[in-house]
């Protein structure tokens, strides 16, 4: 069956040149970006029964844009005065650049990972002597806590912001050929909305394993998956697709 509608699970991108974009130049299909997930803070009075205390910490764990607005957010809200020596680990070089919108970046101590948890870990070693927060969703993959304790580091994870099912029911009458998702909470998005969802014709695009396992426990049958050594991002195992179905 042909491709001509696509829904992909998440905000649309904010630059001009993404692949998806081009994806619906190239291959004459329409693509739709609905987040099935949103984030949504929690308020201070909700940390402090965490019993977290800001000015006992001297080392910030940033693993995503969200903790970055969230740790200042709640900073804000608590009143507390962001010290300058304040050390800051950052997972990626997007969440460091990221990190600018909040500090003056040659003035502070940032300490900057190349992509995964793991590979910002012999930077949070060197460190061992740091009491660190970890500001975080209510979702968070279990290989960053246990990571943290083999380290045997000071830490504490706060919750700082949840990851909420969006109301997706304006899609309730609408069909598309693919849809696209990226995470497991996009998969429980789909069924808290629609719980009688079928697939029918419907083909389902995910990204990473632990999205495979979760459309599996659904009983969705998975028709596009990344990455791949063929296919490593999203859009070219979509275009793979595409050109195989659009072409018979």
């Amino acid at each position: 069956m042909k491709v001509k509608t696509i829904l992909v699970s998440q905000p649309e991108p904010k630059v001009e040149n993404s692949p998806y974009f081009e994806l619906e130049e190239k291959e004459k299909v329409k693509i739709d970006f609905i987040p099935f997930i949103h984030v949504e803070g929690v308020d201070a009075k909700e940390v402090r029964q965490q019993k977290v205390d800001l000015s006992q910490y001297t080392a910030i764990i940033l693993t995503s844009r969200n903790s970055v607005d969230h740790f200042f957010r709640i900073a804000e809200e608590m009143r507390f005065k962001v010290p300058d020596a304040l050390k800051y680990f950052c997972q990626s070089e997007a969440v460091a650049y990221y990190l600018q919108k909040y500090v003056v970046y040659r003035k502070r101590k940032i300490y900057v990972g190349k992509r995964t948890f793991q590979e910002l870990t012999p930077l949070i070693k060197k460190y061992k002597n740091e009491k660190f927060l970890l500001p975080s969703s209510d979702k968070l993959k279990p290989e960053i806590p246990d990571t943290l304790d083999n380290l045997k580091v000071q830490w504490k994870q706060a919750i700082f912001y949840k990851t909420v099912v969006s109301d997706l029911s304006n899609l309730r009458d609408v069909f598309y050929d693919i849809l696209v998702f990226f995470s497991p909470s996009g998969i429980k998005s789909l069924f808290e909305n629609f719980p009688d969802f079928k697939q029918n014709d419907t083909r389902i695009a995910v990204f990473g394993n632990s999205t495979v396992k979760a459309a599996k426990e659904h009983n969705l049958e998975v028709n596009i998956q990344a990455p791949t050594p063929e296919t490593p991002s999203m859009t070219m195992a979509l275009q793979k697709y595409i050109k195989e179905a659009n072409k018979k």
